[in-house]
C-alpha cells in the first residue's frame, strides 16, 4: 500500500506538472578539454602520459518537457577527444635493430580524434527562489562515430634506445637529430564506434522566450579506441565548457 501511494503521488505530481512542461530546440558550443587514459596491463611506454588538449565542441539539442522539474535532451555533437605530450617520450621502433620495441626521443605529439555523439540526456531543472535563473544538471549514454583521426608530430632530437638515455643511437650512427615532423591519418587503426555516458550541471537564464546558459561537464568513452594491441589501449574522455541558447517552442 505504501509504494502504492508513493507512485500514485508521483504520478500525479507529473500529471500536474506537465502544465508548466516546455519543449525547446537548442543549440551550445565552446571548448572540449579530452585527454586519452589508459588502465593496468593495457598501458604502456607509449599509450600513457597523455595529458589534456583543447579543441571545438558544439551540438544541437532538442529538449522534450517531461515535467516542470525534468525534460528529457537528445543531442547531436561534434567532440574533439584525444591528448598530447611534449618532451621526452616513446614512440614504436620500426626497426627493431636494437631488440626493444620502443625507442625514445624529446619531440611534441598530439592526438587528434573527432567525434560526432548522439547522446539521451535525463534532465532535472529547479528554479532559484523566484528569480529567472534555474539551475539543472543532465546525464546519460552516447554513441560516437570517428570521423577523423590524426597523429601529428614536431621536433627534432637524437634518438636514444633506453629511458635512461645512456646509448644515444643518433651518435652511433652519425647521423643528425632527426627531424619528427609528420602528420599522419590513423583513422584505419581505431575503432569507428564508441559508447559512453556524459553530463552537465548548469546555469540557465530566461529571458522571455528562451534560456541562455551555461554549463560544464564532462564525456567518457568505455571502448578502447585501437584496434589492434601492439601500442596498448586507450579510452576517450573529455571536460567541456558550452554556452548555448534554447528557445522554448511550447508544451
Amino acid at each position: 500500500m505504501k509504494k502504492l501511494l508513493i507512485t500514485t503521488t508521483l504520478l500525479f505530481v507529473l500529471i500536474i506538472s506537465k502544465t508548466e512542461a516546455q519543449n525547446a530546440l537548442g543549440i551550445k558550443g565552446g571548448i572540449s578539454i579530452p585527454n586519452l587514459s589508459s588502465r593496468g596491463s593495457e598501458q604502456n611506454s607509449v599509450n600513457s602520459g597523455y595529458s589534456s588538449r583543447l579543441g571545438p565542441d558544439f551540438s544541437v539539442f532538442y529538449q522534450t518537457g517531461i515535467s516542470k522539474i525534468f525534460s528529457l535532451e537528445t543531442q547531436l555533437e561534434y567532440s574533439s577527444q584525444g591528448g598530447k605530450k611534449d618532451g621526452f617520450q616513446a614512440f614504436p621502433n620500426p626497426v627493431d635493430s636494437t631488440g626493444n620495441p620502443y625507442l625514445y626521443a624529446n619531440f611534441k605529439s598530439e592526438a587528434k580524434l573527432n567525434y560526432f555523439m548522439l547522446s539521451e540526456l535525463a534532465k532535472f531543472n529547479w528554479q532559484l527562489g523566484k528569480s529567472h535563473y534555474n539551475f539543472y544538471v543532465d546525464a546519460g549514454p552516447f554513441v560516437g562515430y570517428l570521423i577523423s583521426a590524426h597523429q601529428i608530430t614536431s621536433g627534432t632530437s637524437d634518438v636514444y634506445a633506453d629511458k635512461a638515455m645512456q646509448v644515444d643511437i643518433t651518435i652511433l650512427t652519425g647521423q643528425s637529430p632527426q627531424s619528427f615532423n609528420n602528420k599522419q591519418d590513423i583513422e584505419d587503426d581505431l575503432h569507428k564506434g564508441n559508447f559512453g555516458i556524459e553530463g552537465d550541471v548548469g546555469f540557465a537564464f530566461n529571458c522571455g522566450k528562451g534560456d541562455l546558459f551555461i554549463e560544464g561537464g564532462a564525456n567518457y568513452g568505455f571502448v578502447n579506441i585501437q584496434k589492434g594491441s601492439d601500442n596498448g589501449k586507450n579510452n576517450t574522455g573529455a571536460a567541456t565548457i558550452r554556452v548555448g541558447y534554447a528557445c522554448n517552442l511550447g508544451k
